[in-house]
């Protein structure tokens, strides 16, 4: 076996069949094998798959375990030299899976290759990431990437060649099995978002390097599960940083970084406040985002504790 694709869904039926499809139609060269971890849907996911793709190898799970978790549980089971995850809401283009498996083939101490993610209409979605610090999640990413554009690779950069970088985008990433074997699995103490990225940093620190491959371009029709929960999902991305930065940073980082979050979250809240009241309320964009903001406010005051609907029967 040449390649494991493993696709982790929640409640993204016709996402997941069209992801499928697009593995299928664009794959020629290789032996493939497609992993479904399903982490508990409604919407009758496992059933549809087995019905039009009962070769695939299903993992059905009663509750939403969180991405990494999921991940791991195929991780530990496929018979792939490569794994490959895939988001529900991607679509590959041709060649894809081969380019990745050359690329790596060719490069042995590459432990992960990220591609290009283009938006449904061909233009660049932000596809190499940074390894998070003070900077980058306290200051605008925009403005750092735009300033220092060595240091804080974006899709403003042309990259014609590809490149080694600190970090990639988890929504399609391939990741040699020998490297997942010595560095280990995905850390589940993160339920969404940034486990990739420590996986990264990891892998680094054990010798391998984690690449950014132009020529591979994976359509990302990007975060449709996060918009069902909109909230849930910015919960789980403010929890998920901070298990970062005090795993990789320490207690006194992680105190300045609360400290300057907050300061940022207050001055949000009380600019979007004012602007609702100049419109008198009408203005739907300021409202929404006054309430995520008191929401975010509100999970802090409660000891990071409550879950706001991304863990399905696991919510509190």
């Amino acid at each position: 076996m040449d390649v494991s694709i493993i696709i982790v869904n929640w409640n993204t039926k016709d996402l997941l069949i069209n992801c499928i499809n697009s593995v299928y139609q664009t794959t020629k060269n290789l032996a493939v094998e497609i992993w479904v971890v399903d982490n508990g849907s409604s919407d009758e996911s496992v059933k549809t798959v087995r019905d039009l793709f009962p070769e695939i190898n299903i993992i059905e799970n009663q509750d939403n375990l969180g991405f990494a978790k999921a991940c791991n549980q195929a991780l530990e089971q496929i018979k792939g030299r490569y794994a490959v995850l895939l988001n529900t809401d991607t679509i590959l283009s041709d060649g894809t899976i081969e380019t990745v498996a050359d690329f790596m083939d060719k490069n042995v101490k590459v432990g992960i290759c990220g591609g290009q993610l283009p938006n449904d209409d061909g233009s660049k979605q932000n596809s190499i990431a940074n390894i998070p610090n003070l900077s980058t999640e306290l200051f605008s990413k925009s403005l750092l990437r735009r300033f220092f554009p060595k240091k804080y690779p974006g899709k403003e950069q042309d990259i014609t060649n590809p490149v080694e970088v600190e970090s990639v985008i988890g929504a399609f990433m391939a990741v040699r099995k020998e490297a997942v074997d010595e560095t280990g699995l995905m850390d589940e103490s993160y339920f969404f978002f940034f486990e990739e990225t420590d996986w990264c940093v990891r892998m680094k620190r054990s010798g391998w390097s984690v690449f950014h491959h132009p020529d591979i371009k994976v359509y990302h029709l990007q975060g449709q599960t996060a918009k069902k929960v909109h909230i849930g999902a910015r919960i789980e991305y403010w929890r998920s940083r901070y298990i970062f930065f005090k795993k990789h940073y320490g207690m006194i980082t992680l105190i300045i970084l609360k400290t300057g979050l907050m300061f940022k979250l207050f001055l949000s809240l009380a600019s979007n406040l004012i602007l609702s009241l100049i419109t008198a309320f009408t203005n739907k964009k300021a409202a929404e985002r006054s309430k995520l903001y008191i929401t975010i406010l509100c999970w802090h005051c409660l000891g990071l504790s409550k879950v706001y609907g991304l863990r399905g029967r696991q919510g509190g």
